[in-house]
């Protein structure tokens, strides 16, 4: 975590952006922000209390809420979730651990219990826990509030096995699995606020993470998302995923041997409607070449509708947003 940097459309350094002096810690790097308001939501975690801050933002970039969650503890939180109505925290059992070695101190705790927040984003700063089996989730999909007033939340979730494993992977560590993630795959969480009960699903068991969807439809129902498909489930290679969570089909774009995609980032087209009209655009690195290229796919079958081979290697997991010319100042 840090205080967020400010470039310019050529992306020159301006220099460190603290919403005119309002923010005074570091924050998280995925921020949501709401398609209806515009209102920008993050989070600050600490392994030291207060463990976690939750902040709104206008869209002139002004602090408008700051809250300390109460009964958060030093958990991992890299990421969380929205619906039209709630935050959601992940208070999983990656916890603080500064005997962890590899630059980034934390570790699987099995004495952590496990638990997912919800709290109303108008009114007190209440959180409801809820109790969830042992998983760590690092990028979430999407969550939203179906027809039965249920939450429902997506992600790519790791058991123990697949998270250690994997850490290695992230960190450059030795003695790790050429496949990198036995276990990281899609899941969903149903929270239920009439009865407290959670049920539990793995929706597939591709080996998948930087999940993606039409950012149109952050906090509301969405129909189609995207992901990294890993090798690992009987798979060699990497690849781009689409999911359609109405049938709950999905299609894979094979990349080939070496050749690690980014995020894939939805932009929709021109008077598209449906969150699979328009383009992912995904930052494809060669690990044999050492070389990246901008891939852009159609995202209504993932066909390439083109390929910019870059000046210059991009590291893999590199990931971030795009955002259109014409939201830049004049």
């Amino acid at each position: 975590m840090n205080l967020p940097w400010q470039v310019t459309p050529e992306l020159d350094t301006v220099g460190v952006f603290d919403f005119h002096g309002e923010l005074k810690t570091p924050m998280t790097a995925h921020t949501k922000e709401d398609p209806i308001t515009g209102e920008l939501h993050f989070l600050s975690y600490s392994p030291f209390p207060p463990h976690l801050i939750y902040y709104t933002a206008s869209p002139d970039g002004h602090i408008t809420r700051s809250e300390i969650i109460e009964g958060a503890g030093p958990a991992l939180m890299h990421d969380f979730a929205i619906t039209a109505d709630h935050v959601i925290f992940f208070d999983l059992p990656v916890t603080f651990n500064p005997a962890e070695q590899s630059g980034i101190p934390y570790r699987w705790n099995d004495d952590y219990p496990p638990r997912i927040g919800v709290m109303p984003r108008t009114g007190p700063a209440v959180v409801r826990w809820f109790d969830v089996e042992p998983s760590a989730l690092l990028h979430s999909t999407n969550a939203y509030v179906d027809e039965l007033g249920r939450i429902i939340l997506d992600g790519p979730r790791y058991d123990r096995t697949s998270w250690e494993s994997t850490w290695k992977w992230w960190v450059g560590a030795p003695g790790y699995s050429t496949v990198p993630g036995t276990g990281m795959t899609a899941y969903r969480w149903i929270l239920d606020p009439a009865t407290g009960k959670v049920s539990e699903q793995m929706t597939d068991d591709l080996v998948t993470e930087f999940p993606t969807i039409d950012n149109r439809l952050v906090g509301l129902p969405n129909q189609h998302s995207y992901a990294l498909a890993f090798p690992g489930s009987g798979r060699s290679d990497w690849a781009v995923v689409k999911y359609d969570h109405t049938t709950g089909t999905r299609k894979v774009a094979e990349l080939g041997r070496d050749r690690l995609p980014g995020e894939a980032y939805f932009v929709p087209a021109e008077g598209g409607t449906a969150d699979d009209h328009g383009y992912l655009m995904s930052v494809v690195s060669d690990l044999g070449s050492n070389s990246s290229e901008l891939l852009i796919l159609d995202a209504s079958n993932l066909d390439t509708v083109a390929a910019v081979e870059l000046p210059r290697r991009v590291p893999a997991g590199i990931h971030g947003s795009w955002i259109p010319d014409t939201d830049l100042p004049a």
